[in-house]
Parts: structure tokens; C-alpha cells; sequence
């Protein structure tokens, strides 16, 4: 019988092809997909145990359920058949029964099974983990129905899944087995589901609880999340946190209290962006998996830093932290050596165990040190010892973490361990204690959290009995749903199980026990009254702003801004225009779009305090010139008229408000005829100071003569009102015209006059031309080249930089001699850096053979802040710079002792020999030395090769665990006879890949005793006698060791196991021995490179 499992999708009609066959699962049965059109149901479904259909429609949201099909005129079937929905987790499930064929054997019919889920939904966005028994019943009740089991992530592309070949065709048909009769045949389906994503799933009405959002690989702090919070008297001390002065977006306890009280009173999921952003995760790589463990560690540790000096000081410790005793004991002398250390989890071993139990015994296993291992016990000297831990307290709250990930030396990578390891709901540990606490250490479990996937990533759910009552709960991310304790426990012990609950690659990583003596009252229900009225004011004012600006946001599209301005804003502006756009602190506020004019003078008196006869708005207009100006608004023509048709779809919507001035002793605005008057605005320029200053506004009759303006504009400028006056138009941006005969009326003396033109006044001198600026015209066109640039230093982190007024005419020698000037530098020793489009930070560098000006420098700048450019300071010229690359490189002297880091500049198109004569230059050779350098590349600690001179830089590549070290070659190492090898040694400890300190090269003879080539490692390492005794010497090639004999004195060198030799995989690879050390790694500690992720940091 040939049962395929697949969707029914895609089928071809059963025919097995290559790639079918690789894609089987345990019983051989080959999993694909496959459609078929969907035919009329041709049966009647009912319960297999009771006929209760009622309770099953009452509980739709159930974990599982059975249900039948009966399939009528079955040997007549021609088309898929469906039975009626049977409702498990709120979604329809369906048996599906059709006829197969075998296109390469006509005659060959096979029966089709599936389960179908959702199959009727247009969403795209849903999907549900099940397990299901498919099983065909004989009518027999006593006979042995035909099962298959499957498993499936149902979702909108695979719906359905199960056989296309059950069973032939011919047994379905056969009476003598049993499945037929009257033409009929039963089917029945025992399904169990998740709970579902991306479907309307209430959490807090199945479970009493709410899940937490997902930001794209965050399931990991999820986990924990909810761990901490079910851990109660944890969650009470959180609240007590004060935190009323905290940063709302940068403190950590207050994102922890935010996240806690919404996880117990919310309705819905929560999100965890504003935790995150109080860590100071911002960039992506923040969002990358982590390791739950360490995020537990790095949480707590700063939450018990946040307790300190509060009302909940020493929380974290009282709850997890227990105590233990590293001991080193002398066998056959009175010495011992003790250490009391404090731990916060405990890390077990997976690998081999059967259990918690056999890890704990493994934990504590007494490790015998004797031969080479002896302790050195000071003035006894080296003793034959035992080593141990013996545990003098756990805490209250036990996190056991299981080693799953483990590093793979052939792969060199860590890989996950899924062996099946178990764990009991109730631990005792009186056994592993050194003496017995006042109270059992029996611990009952009370969270599973769950590791699905390999290595690379995969995903974590929680699995918590919050009440510590067996009753449990399957938290994924923001979907909540009870579970069975079996489902919380045995499934997730891992291994590989025929049972089909069992799921590949899906096991418990953390365990969390509480003590079954202290489990009230770590577990004692928080209540409202238990947090603080403070705390909760503050967050319920939160979620008061937050549903506001979602309602401004839902109602944005009725709304639009006006930006006001008044006189006030117009002083001081030394440019075009009245105001610069980008500068300007605008009087802001929203109005409805619909507002009639009337209403919008009614608001506008209301903001500025004044009665609505005392102001006028005037819309400024951008006219075709490239000017802002004021314009007319007719307030008793539009006086009806919608705010967004006056604003003409501008939004925001720019005006100046003329308010009636305190002095002028009016009661109202003065009127303005719309058809005779002009509005027109006053500046005065002051040659001398090169500066210019608002001085105003006037109505002006259109039939007004120039020179009657000028009493006026004297009074307003503080002048004696028969003072001569030159008087200009500011028509556009670099053009402003004089105005000659002021004879003239307005109306012609200036072209095209409207309402908001700019008249712009000086005194008449008898020498003007004794300025430099002697008149607006000049000022206006230095005025329209003029930038404000900032220069910030590359190299200083956050630097403000400092400020000049450039032209944006300079070329690049201009710039250059101007930040110069300001720094007292040489301008060739100077290197200039785009600003990086809209990023703060630096972009690419400038050349310094720039040939366009300033202004094409600042195109990327950002909009309404200052133009920017960063510089750093070199110490060569920026010409030589520019024709060499940079090369970061180590530098290690002869006595192996001084490594430090060199920033290199060979030339671009170098080799080798180029990096080695600039590093000559910035190092210090011996004085009998060989005086030649070599450059050695090494990956995790470990020498891989000794480049060639003659190679070009280019075909070196920085990065990851790479680096690249100098060194002067030794006199004896220049010459190397062909009975003589240069030969990679590196340092490790006990296990091959734990390799740390700095790798050297030893030259080593055919045939010459090893006992010598110690000697010389000794004397090169400069390592005492005591200390080097301890050193054990293996011969490492493609992740084998080869440990060399200490027993006999008179081991001899071969160099053929020193010598690289080609692989056989037929990609040219070759096997490069290496000669190890093992000893103790006594050197200050070093993060050793992490295969998987950069550590996990809460910055704030």
C-alpha cells in the first residue's frame, strides 16, 4: 500500500517524481502539494464519542476534537467530497474524501484522505499548527480501523493536508475488509490544534491573559517577558520601583512597569517597542535573535543595579540567587582551598543526559587532578587533589538553563543538541546540598520556555503555570492558550519520537522551579492596591495621550495647521523676504477644514488674546518670482467661505496677522480698500554695520507719490523727518532695484504693485562708496551666496563643530583656507567628508582636486537645519592621502610581549612589500635583528598563513574573526633548509577551538628531538620551569589531535605531519597542521568571538 501524505494541491494524480521521492517522511510517505475541484457533500458528519453537538458548538475554541464523515455512493464517488465544519480553536475543519488515479497505471485507483482547515477564508494572513489521526472505521465495531497520522502548519497556500493514496481503491471496495457497506464508508478525524495566528483569537477570554507583540525576532524576550511577570512578587517589586522623575522614553524600570500593568489589565496583546527603545536598542542588529539566558542575566542585573537605594533594594538576589562552594582538597596533605561563589541559574548538560538528575550528578562529580593536573599547593608543593562544587543554598526561584547549543569542532560552529532530556514537575535537590536547609528543596515547575528551530534562529514560546495549580498555559508570542501538562512537559523533552506530538527540533532550553515551601508567597495574586496610585496616574495618563494622538491621527484628514505669524517674527531678519522659512518659530495650531472664515477670525482672536476687530489675517503667497508675500483676504466677500478653499488646499497655511498696536489709542484696525490701497512693508539698510532692520508696515493709497512716503519712513526709522533718503524695491532674491524719481505715484513707480511688496531705505551720504556694502543692492547679492556651514571633527563622537559664514561660490581651496584660518592649521592637512544624506554622521570623503563649489557640497543637508560638513585633521597631505589606502594591521615586538594596533597608509594599487616598508616606519626593530618584516593572517587566535610580498593588498579582505599582525622575520628563521619546516603554534585549552593568546612560528628540523623544540618554546615564551612542565604538546590537522608522547625522552620530529597536504574534496582545499600548546589560560579574559551573535547590552 502506498500512502502519500501531502496537500491535495498539485497532486498530478499520484505520480511519483524525483524529487517526490527525496521529500518522505519517517514511514516513507512522500509529503508534497496538489487541487482538485471541490465537489457537493455526499454524506452526514456526527461525533464519534457522543452525539453531543451542542457542547460542541458551545466550545469552539477547543484544543481538540473528533469527528465523522459518513461517505455515501462511495463506489460512484468521481469528485472531492467535504464534510460539514466541526469548529476546534474557532476554525472550520473539514474531512476531505476523493477518488486518485495513476496516470501510469490506468487501472491503479487509490482513496485520497485530508483534513482541510479554513478553507472557505479569503485572508492570507492566518495559519495553525495541528496533529491529526486520519482513520477509516469498519463497521465492525470491534474490528481495527486504518490509521495514519499526520502533522501540519495549515495556512491559506496549504489548507489541507493527508493521503492521496490512503489505500487502493479496490480494498476501500473489498466487503471482506470490513470499511464498505450499503455503499457507504465512515471516516473519522482526530484533530488537536494550536492556537491559531492571524485570526480574530481572544487570549484574555480563553486564558484569563494577554500576549505580547512580536517586532520580527523579539519571541525570545517574549518569553521572558512573561516569566518575569508570572514571577509575582517580582512583578510587585517592579511596581514599587520609583520612578515618577524617570525619562518617559529612556528608563527601563518605567518600560518594565508599563509592560507588567498592561499585561495585567489589557484585553489585548502588548507591545514592547517602548522597552526596547528604554534599552537603547535602535538599530537593527538590536532586533537580531539573542540568547534568552543571556537577556535573562543582563535584565535582572539591571534591575537589582535600578533596586539599589529603593524600597525593594535586594529583590533580584533574595529571589534567584543561591550559593555554592568550589573546592580544591590535597589528598595526602592537610591543604584545601575553598571559594564561596553567589549564581543566579545554573547551566546543565544535555548532551548524554537522561535528565536533570544526571546533569546535577555530573555538576557535582568530584574531578581528580593528579599526573601533569596536580594542584600546586604552595609550600607542599604539587599535590594529587580532587576538585568539586557542593552546592550551600538554591534559591527560591531555581533557573536551570539547558546547554542545547554546543560548538561543533568539524563544522566550527555551534550547533543545537536535541536529544531528549527530561525534566519532572516536582524536583527535589536535598542531595546535591552540603548539608540540608531549614526547609526541603523541593521545587515544583512552574515555566517551560521552548526553543523550536536550529542554530541559525527558529522561535521561542513560553509554556507557564501561573498559579503553580497544574493548570497550564501556552504563550506564543501574542496568541494565549491553555494547554495540558503533558503538552507543557513530555512534549517538550526532545529526542526523536514516532509520536507525532513530538515535534523535530522543538524542546524545553529553560526551566524555572519554585520552591514548593516559599510558592505562596512568591506566587501571592497582585492586586490593583498592590501598585502604587502614582504609578498608575501616570500610566493612565499615558494611554489618555496615546488614544488622543490616535484619534488626531484617525482625524487628520478634517483637519489642517496654520503656521501664524506676526510683526514680532519679522525683526531681526537680515534676509530675503520677511522671515526665513527654515529659522522661523511659527505660532501653530489645527483647525477643522470646514471652519467658515467668520468662525476661523473668532479662533485666531481666541489664540492671540485680541477682539476680532483689532487683527487682520494675511495669507502669504508664493509668488511666480520665487518670493513669500503677504496677500489680501476679502473678510466681508469670503466671510462664508471653508478655511481649506481660502487656503487653497495649502496645508499648513502660512499668515501674518496684523494686530492693532497698544499706542495707537484705536479701538479697531484702520480699513483698507481692497481696490485703492497697497500694503507695503518697510525695511531700513545700514551700510556701516552691513545690517538691515525691520522697521514696519503702511496702507498706501496707489495714487500716493513716493517722496510723501518718506516723513513716514523717517519717523519710523528714528530719523528727523526731513532726512534724504534712497529708497529701493526688494523685487526677488539677488535683485533689487532703485527707485529713481520719486515723483511718481506708487502705482507707477514700482511694476506690478501688490500687496506685500518690500521697500527697502538708506540715508543719502555724500561717499557710499567708502563700504563695502555701500548700498542694499551689493548687500542682497553677497547676502544670496551666504551659507552658514557647521564643520563637525570625524574622529570626536557627537561633536558640535563650529560655525562659519561661507559663500557658496568658494571652490575647495577657499573652504579648505577658511577652516583652516579658524583652526590655525595647514589647509593641505585637512580632509573634508559629505554629510550622509539624511543620517547624521559623515559620507564620503571630498577630494581635494573638487572641482564644483560649495554649494554642491551641501546638497544633501538636511531641510530646516543647519548645512553640515565634517573635516578630520591629518598628518600627511591630503594629496599624498589620496593616492594611498588604510590598512589596520597588529604589531608584535621579538619579546612576544607588546601588541598594538597600527593604521597603515600604503599605496592603493600595493602589495604586500609596500604595507611592510610603511609599517618600518612606526615600529622599532631589534638591533640584531634580520631588519625584514612579514605579514601573518590569523583567524581566532590561530596563524592561518604568512603572506606573500609580491601579493596585492587588494586580495586581502578584513573582517569577522580576520586579522592581520607584523613582525620582524628573527635572524634564524631567514634561511630555512629543505630538512627544516617554519611551522604555526597556537595555545589552547583542553578542547582544540578554545584557542586564546598570541600564535607564533617555530622552525623545527626532521629527525631533531622534541625535547628540544620545547626548550625553544620555553626560552621564546619566556615561561618558568614549573609552569612550562604543565604544557602538553598535540599536533592539530582538519579537527584531529594527536597528543605527542611525554613517556619516552627520545621523540623525534617528523616533519611530514607538519607539512600541508591537499584535501580531498576537489575544491583545492588543504590541511594546515598546527603544533598546539595545552595549558590553563591564564591570560586577562577576552570575549572569545561569539559564532552566532554580538551581546546583548541595555544601554540605558
Amino acid at each position: 500500500m502506498n500512502n502519500t501524505m501531502m496537500n491535495h494541491v498539485n497532486d498530478n494524480d499520484g505520480i511519483k517524481t524525483e524529487a517526490e521521492e527525496m521529500d518522505t517522511d519517517q514511514d516513507g510517505n512522500n509529503c508534497h502539494n496538489g487541487s482538485e475541484n471541490q465537489g457537493a457533500i455526499n454524506g452526514e458528519v456526527k461525533s464519534a464519542a457522543t452525539n453531543n453537538d451542542e457542547e460542541m458548538e458551545e466550545d469552539e475554541s477547543r484544543a481538540e476534537a473528533t469527528f465523522q464523515f459518513v461517505v455515501e455512493n462511495f463506489s460512484k464517488l468521481e469528485e472531492s467530497v467535504l464534510s460539514p465544519p466541526c469548529m476546534v480553536r474557532n476554525l472550520p475543519w473539514k474531512i476531505m474524501a476523493m477518488p486518485r488515479k495513476n496516470q501510469s497505471a490506468e487501472r491503479q485507483r487509490s482513496f485520497g484522505f485530508f483534513l482541510q482547515c479554513n478553507g472557505e477564508t479569503e485572508s492570507t494572513s492566518w495559519s495553525c499548527h495541528a496533529s491529526a489521526e486520519l482513520r477509516m472505521l469498519k463497521w465492525d465495531p470491534e474490528g481495527e480501523p486504518c490509521k495514519r497520522n499526520i502533522q501540519h502548519l495549515f495556512y491559506h497556500k496549504e489548507n489541507d493536508w493527508g493521503f492521496s493514496h490512503f489505500m487502493a481503491w479496490q480494498d476501500v471496495l473489498d466487503p471482506a475488509n470490513g470499511y464498505i457497506k450499503d455503499d457507504k464508508i465512515i471516516l473519522e478525524v482526530h484533530v488537536t490544534a494550536d492556537a491559531p495566528h492571524g485570526v480574530s483569537w481572544d487570549s484574555k477570554k480563553h486564558t484569563g491573559f494577554v500576549g505580547l507583540k512580536n517586532q520580527g525576532a523579539t519571541c525570545y524576550m517574549n518569553s521572558l517577558l512573561q516569566t518575569l511577570f508570572f514571577t509575582n512578587k517580582l512583578r510587585r517589586a517592579v511596581y514599587l520601583m520609583p520612578t515618577e522623575s524617570d525619562d518617559g522614553t529612556r528608563s527601563v524600570p518605567l518600560a518594565l512597569q508599563r509592560v507588567f500593568y498592561e499585561l495585567q489589565f489589557s484585553d489585548k496583546p502588548v507591545g514592547t517597542k517602548k522597552l526596547t527603545r528604554s534599552f537603547g536598542w535602535e538599530t537593527l542588529d538590536s532586533f537580531m535573535q539573542h540568547d534568552v539566558q543571556e537577556l535573562c542575566r543582563v535584565l535582572l542585573d539591571n534591575m537589582e543595579s535600578k533596586m539599589k537605594g529603593t524600597c525593594v533594594e535586594g529583590t533580584i538576589p533574595k529571589l534567584f540567587e543561591g550559593k555554592m562552594l568550589s573546592y580544591i582538597r590535597c589528598k595526602h596533605v592537610n591543604y584545601d582551598s575553598k571559594r564561596e561563589e553567589t549564581f543566579f541559574d545554573i547551566q546543565l548538560n544535555v548532551k548524554g543526559k537522561k535528565n536533570v538528575n544526571e546533569s546535577f550528578k555530573e555538576y557535582c562529580t568530584v574531578e581528580t587532578l593528579d599526573g601533569d593536573n596536580k594542584y600546586d599547593a604552595g609550600e607542599y608543593g604539587l599535590q594529587e587533589s580532587e576538585k568539586g562544587v557542593m552546592f550551600l543554598s538554591f534559591p527560591p526561584v531555581l533557573h536551570l538553563h539547558l546547554m542545547r547549543f554546543m560548538y561543533d569542532p568539524v563544522t566550527d560552529a555551534n550547533i543545537k543538541i536535541n536529544d531528549r532530556f527530561e525534566f519532572p514537575e516536582r524536583l527535589n535537590l536535598d542531595e546535591f546540598l552540603q548539608k540540608k536547609e531549614k526547609t526541603s528543596a523541593t521545587y515544583l515547575l512552574h515555566a517551560v520556555l521552548v526553543h523550536s528551530g536550529d542554530n541559525h534562529g527558529g522561535h521561542y514560546v513560553v509554556y507557564i503555570n501561573p498559579k503553580g495549580d497544574g493548570k497550564w498555559c501556552k504563550f506564543d508570542d501574542d496568541v494565549v492558550s491553555r494547554c495540558t501538562k503533558s503538552e507543557a512537559i513530555d512534549h517538550n523533552f526532545g529526542g526523536q519520537d514516532e509520536d507525532l506530538t513530538v515535534r523535530h527540533c522543538t524542546n524545553a532550553y529553560m526551566l524555572v522551579y519554585i520552591r514548593e515551601s516559599e510558592l505562596n508567597e512568591i506566587l501571592e495574586p497582585v492586586c490593583e492596591k498592590d501598585i502604587p496610585d502614582s504609578l498608575v496616574a501616570r500610566l493612565t495618563e499615558e494611554r489618555k495621550l496615546e488614544a488622543l494622538k490616535r484619534k488626531e491621527r484617525t482625524e487628520a484628514h478634517l483637519y489642517m495647521n496654520v503656521h501664524m505669524l506676526t510683526e514680532d517674527n519679522f525683526c531681526g531678519h537680515q534676509g530675503n523676504d520677511l522671515f526665513d522659512t527654515e529659522k522661523v518659530n511659527y505660532r501653530s495650531f489645527k483647525v477643522k477644514k470646514m471652519l467658515t472664515l467668520t468662525e476661523f477670525m473668532d479662533t485666531l482672536a481666541d489664540n492671540l488674546k485680541y477682539p476680532v476687530q483689532q487683527i487682520r489675517p494675511w495669507p502669504f503667497h508664493c509668488r511666480q518670482n520665487q518670493t513669500f508675500r503677504p496677500s489680501i483676504l476679502d473678510l466681508e466677500a469670503d466671510f462664508n467661505k471653508q478655511v481649506i478653499e481660502l487656503a487653497e488646499q495649502e496645508n499648513p497655511w502660512i499668515i501674518f496677522v496684523e494686530t492693532l498696536h497698544p499706542e495707537s489709542g484705536l479701538q479697531e484696525l484702520p480699513q483698507f480698500d481692497k481696490d485703492t490701497d497697497v500694503l507695503l512693508f518697510l525695511k531700513m539698510y545700514e551700510p556701516r554695520t552691513k545690517s538691515i532692520s525691520y522697521v514696519g508696515h503702511l496702507y498706501v493709497p496707489i495714487s500716493t507719490k513716493a517722496h510723501e512716503l518718506v516723513p513716514d519712513l523717517n519717523r519710523k526709522a528714528g530719523f528727523p523727518v526731513n532726512t534724504s533718503l534712497l529708497l529701493y524695491e526688494e523685487v526677488k532674491p539677488n535683485m533689487i532695484e532703485r527707485l529713481e524719481d520719486l515723483s511718481l505715484p506708487m502705482e507707477k513707480l514700482l511694476d506690478e504693485l501688490m500687496d506685500g511688496d518690500i521697500i527697502v531705505f538708506q540715508r543719502e551720504e555724500e561717499d557710499l562708496t567708502q563700504y563695502p556694502l555701500p548700498t542694499p543692492k551689493e548687500y542682497f547679492r553677497d547676502l544670496f551666496y551666504q551659507v552658514e556651514v557647521t564643520f563637525c571633527d570625524k574622529s570626536v563622537a557627537n561633536d558640535s563643530g563650529f560655525t562659519l559664514d561661507l559663500s557658496q561660490k568658494m571652490n575647495y581651496d577657499q573652504m579648505a583656507n577658511a577652516v583652516a584660518h579658524h583652526l590655525s592649521t595647514d589647509p593641505y592637512k585637512l580632509q573634508f567628508f559629505k554629510c550622509q544624506g539624511y543620517r547624521d554622521g559623515p559620507g564620503n570623503p571630498v577630494k581635494c582636486t573638487y572641482e564644483g563649489n560649495l554649494r554642491d557640497l551641501l546638497v544633501y543637508s538636511k531641510p530646516r537645519q543647519p548645512k553640515k560638513l565634517y573635516y578630520q585633521q591629518l598628518d600627511m597631505k591630503i594629496n599624498e592621502l589620496e593616492n594611498k589606502k588604510q590598512f589596520k594591521v597588529l604589531w608584535l615586538n621579538s619579546k612576544m610581549k607588546e601588541e598594538r594596533e597600527l593604521v597603515l597608509y600604503p599605496n592603493k594599487n600595493g602589495k604586500v612589500q609596500d604595507l611592510l616598508e610603511e609599517a618600518k616606519k612606526q615600529v622599532e626593530l631589534c638591533e640584531n635583528g634580520s631588519g625584514k618584516l612579514r605579514l601573518l593572517e590569523i583567524i581566532s587566535y590561530k596563524i592561518l598563513a604568512v603572506q606573500k610580498e609580491d601579493l596585492a593588498l587588494d586580495h586581502l579582505v578584513v573582517g569577522g574573526t580576520k586579522t592581520y599582525r607584523i613582525e620582524e622575520v628573527p635572524a634564524e628563521e631567514m634561511n630555512i633548509p629543505t630538512d627544516e619546516l617554519l611551522i604555526p603554534v597556537a595555545h589552547f585549552q583542553k578542547e582544540m577551538y578554545q584557542t586564546f593568546g598570541i600564535p607564533f612560528l617555530l622552525k623545527i628540523k626532521d629527525n631533531e628531538l622534541f625535547s628540544d623544540v620545547k626548550e625553544r618554546i620555553q626560552k621564546k615564551l619566556d615561561i618558568p620551569e614549573k609552569e612550562f612542565e604543565k604544557y602538553k604538546f598535540a599536533i592539530i590537522v582538519m579537527g584531529r589531535l594527536e597528543y605527542i608522547s611525554e613517556d619516552s625522552q627520545d621523540v623525534r620530529v617528523d616533519l611530514k605531519k607538519f607539512v600541508p597536504h591537499p584535501v580531498q574534496t576537489g575544491m583545492g582545499m588543504q590541511a594546515r597542521p598546527w603544533l598546539g600548546l595545552d595549558h590553563v589560560n591564564k591570560t586577562p579574559k577576552r570575549a572569545r568571538y561569539n559564532y552566532l551573535e554580538k551581546a546583548i547590552k541595555i544601554h540605558n
